[in-house]
């Protein structure tokens, strides 16, 4: 059985081992959280503080692009933009890593506290029974002090979330 995890499509571009997953991993991902991907790709700002670490990633991000824009992942995609909260097929990586397009929708829930992407993740995250798997340490302590009722991981925790209880029930 495959773990599933919440996550926006750069979190997959940066951190390169969650494609290279030892054990068989599943991405939910908000589709306008895949758009930002290009909003990435054309910024002039750094995504690294390192600016070869950061060519690396911009590299990284442009082969993410691709990869989605080949016409049967395409095809997938716009599928799932049909409905609210319909889901793409899973787009494969790898014999072990696959990805999901969600088209979540941004119903202001939590307010003025998270921005529309990460509202976009905490309702994903519970609507689905997932855990959110993320490197930003300060909207993790943000989820924990509005007591939004979901699991995170951070990413450095990634070997160790893929050990966890599966917290869906399928």
């Amino acid at each position: 059985m495959s773990r599933q995890f919440v996550t926006e499509a750069v979190m997959v571009a940066i951190y390169g081992q969650l494609l290279t997953s030892p054990a068989p991993v599943e991405y939910i991902v908000p589709y306008t959280s895949l758009l930002e991907l290009y909003e990435f790709q054309d910024s002039t700002e750094p995504l690294m503080d390192n600016p070869m670490d950061d060519q690396h990633v911009k590299r990284k991000v442009s082969e993410l692009i691709s990869y989605f824009e080949e016409p049967l992942n395409q095809k997938k995609i716009r599928r799932a933009l049909q409905m609210p909260w319909a889901k793409s097929l899973p787009i494969l990586f790898d014999a072990n890593t696959s990805l999901i397009i969600i088209n979540a929708v941004d119903t202001a829930h939590y307010g003025e506290y998270f921005d529309p992407i990460e509202t976009e993740l905490l309702l994903t995250a519970q609507r689905e029974s997932l855990p959110i798997l993320t490197d930003q340490l300060d909207w993790i302590h943000r989820i924990i002090e509005a007591s939004v009722p979901v699991h995170v991981y951070d990413i450095d925790d990634f070997d160790f979330a893929l050990d966890g209880p599966i917290l869906n029930n399928p």
